[in-house]
């Protein structure tokens, strides 16, 4: 599945969790992340070079034996009152008594995490035939709560948050899905979880939380431009240092305790970022960070900063900082106009485009628009210490996970400067207006779901980027692609670069924030060093998808009842 993962194609969910228990108890040399999904397991590489000797080494992997896969079991105490749970019974040919027997006499089994930290698809131990597929809401409510318990097709869920969605529910649950105070282990399920619920009977409701994102059984890019998305869920406010604003006119230095940046104006949007959070996917938790990671490496290695340290990710200028103490900062990725203001506001310096400079206290930097490109990065030297969660310090616009998009009046603290001097460090340019912007793809691993003048299609035509693009992915406008069958995918795991057909057979091709796992099929993967070409592609922009065999491993064929291998 391009360059950086392979997918295995598996006979049935318990050869998934099989071969998912063997490859974590005992990972294969290359072998990264592990992600399972309903029919298939994503495996990540540590090294693009290492396909060919881990696609041989998993083409012989033994799996664990369903009986020897650890399996805990948590039972979910329910409130069997959903407002759908009648629909339900209609759908079901019963009552809704007969609804909470069917719910609750047999054993689920987690399938996979995905669309949010901590939402495991559920599969129900079906002793009496088929799984009943509970048909969706054809209008998605706007607030489901946390703890909604809800059915949609073959599977069952517990909302981790409150999120838009369309699922049918059927009672409520208190237990906590998703604990972030717990950082070992922050899911109460995984892939394997068995699950028993329980009916009890009603208790005093709690409040309804605030609404989150959008409804998870088909992830898709959030239908908004390049601003920050406004259903973004709150956080608290923890990311940000408390250092009180001092006048623009005092005298009086901020102590070296207190460097901070504190944010005047954020711009379309500004975001703090680093190289995300990986090792997490299995959990449903996606890697995030900077869109454009080369950009962001090069702006913390001109300020003496590790190549990790967090930064600001800023959308088409419009950014204004001032400096709580002497900083040093240094801007890359869009070429963005940078002015220094004294604190009466006289324009000071205008520091060269990806070249350290010194903000002094008081002192603001102001970004005006790039001619060029689109998204731009801030480092200052020591790294923004926004409270991380875990282990990184980026915001996840999907999952809400992170400190919130920045905001006037937000004070963001500076970690103390490292040892390593500023540097030298060359920027390449942004794509410029009316350029085709080109990136390399390694056609599959569905593209057998795309008829034979499609397939050509997709690697001939220019793609225009539409405005409803942004940091989950970029959505493509063009001569629609003709898909071979209209039914979808059992759901599997996504990487960056990931280029999927809905039925409209118009591309959605995922960035940093795209949703662990889903179920339109993916036909061509963006190969790894140019994804950061399409962090600075702008809304009117063309894209031009070039064929490139040599991006991804070609496995050995598997031998007969071996996992089969896709790369």
């Amino acid at each position: 599945m391009g360059d950086r993962a392979l997918l295995v194609d598996c006979a049935d969910l318990a050869e998934v969790h099989g071969l998912h228990a063997a490859l974590t108890a005992r990972p294969l040399p290359g072998q990264g992340e592990v992600v399972p999904a309903a029919r298939t397991l994503l495996v990540l590489l540590t090294d693009p070079g290492a396909a060919p000797v881990l696609a041989e080494a998993l083409a012989t992997a033994a799996t664990a034996e369903p009986a020897s896969v650890r399996q805990r079991e948590v039972v979910l105490d329910v409130v069997y009152d959903g407002d759908d749970l009648a629909d339900v019974a209609g759908v079901r040919g019963g009552s809704p008594d007969a609804v909470v027997r069917w719910h609750t006499g047999t054993p689920w089994t987690a399938a996979f995490l995905g669309f949010a930290p901590g939402f495991a698809y559920l599969v129900r131990d079906e002793p009496d035939g088929a799984p009943t597929d509970v048909p969706r809401r054809a209008t998605p409510r706007t607030t489901v709560p946390a703890g909604a318990v809800a059915l949609a097709g073959p599977y069952s869920a517990v909302y981790p948050r409150a999120s838009p969605g369309g699922w049918r529910l059927i009672g409520r649950t208190s237990a906590v899905l998703w604990d972030g105070a717990r950082a070992d282990d922050p899911a109460l399920l995984h892939a394997g979880t068995r699950v028993r619920f329980r009916a009890v009977r009603a208790q005093a409701r709690a409040a309804t939380p605030a609404a989150g994102r959008a409804d998870p059984p088909t992830p898709a890019v959030p239908s908004t431009a390049v601003p920050a998305d406004p259903s973004t869920p709150a956080v608290p406010p923890t990311a940000v240092l408390a250092v009180p604003a001092a006048p623009p006119d005092r005298a009086a230095h901020t102590p070296a305790s207190l460097r901070a940046v504190e944010v005047l104006r954020p711009g379309p949007q500004a975001l703090v970022e680093d190289l995300g959070r990986p090792r997490h996917r299995a959990l449903g938790v996606g890697v995030s960070g900077a869109v454009d990671r080369g950009a962001a490496v090069r702006a913390n290695r001109l300020v003496g900063n590790p190549r990790t340290a967090a930064v600001v990710e800023c959308v088409l200028g419009g950014l204004e900082l001032r400096a709580h103490g002497d900083l040093v900062l240094a801007v890359t990725g869009a070429p963005a106009p940078a002015v220094v203001r004294t604190p009466d506001g006289t324009a000071r310096d205008r520091p060269a485009h990806a070249t350290p400079f010194a903000l002094h206290d008081g002192r603001t930097l102001v970004l005006e628009p790039p001619a060029t490109g689109l998204r731009s990065y801030v480092a200052v030297r020591g790294g923004l210490g926004a409270a991380p969660v875990l282990g990184s310090r980026s915001t996840d616009v999907l999952s809400g996970l992170g400190p919130p998009p920045l905001a006037p009046g937000d004070v963001v603290g500076v970690l103390p400067p490292p040892p390593d001097a500023v540097a030298a460090w060359g920027d390449p340019p942004s794509p410029a207006p009316g350029d085709v912007v080109r990136v390399r793809v390694h056609v599959g691993p569905r593209s057998d779901h795309l008829t034979a003048p499609a397939l050509r299609l997709l690697l001939t035509q220019d793609w225009t980027v539409t405005a409803e693009s942004n940091r989950v992915g970029l959505r493509l406008a063009g001569e629609p692609l003709e898909r071979t069958a209209a039914g979808e995918l059992p759901s599997e795991g996504m990487v960056a670069g990931a280029v999927q057909v809905p039925p409209s057979g118009l591309p959605v091709l995922f960035l940093a924030d795209h949703p662990v796992t889903g179920g339109y099929p993916v036909v061509a993967v963006v190969r790894d060093a140019d994804l950061d070409l399409l962090a600075q592609v702008r809304p009117g922009d063309r894209l031009r998808l070039v064929d490139d065999p040599g991006t991804g491993a070609v496995p050995l064929p598997a031998p007969p009842g071996a996992p089969g291998l896709r790369p």
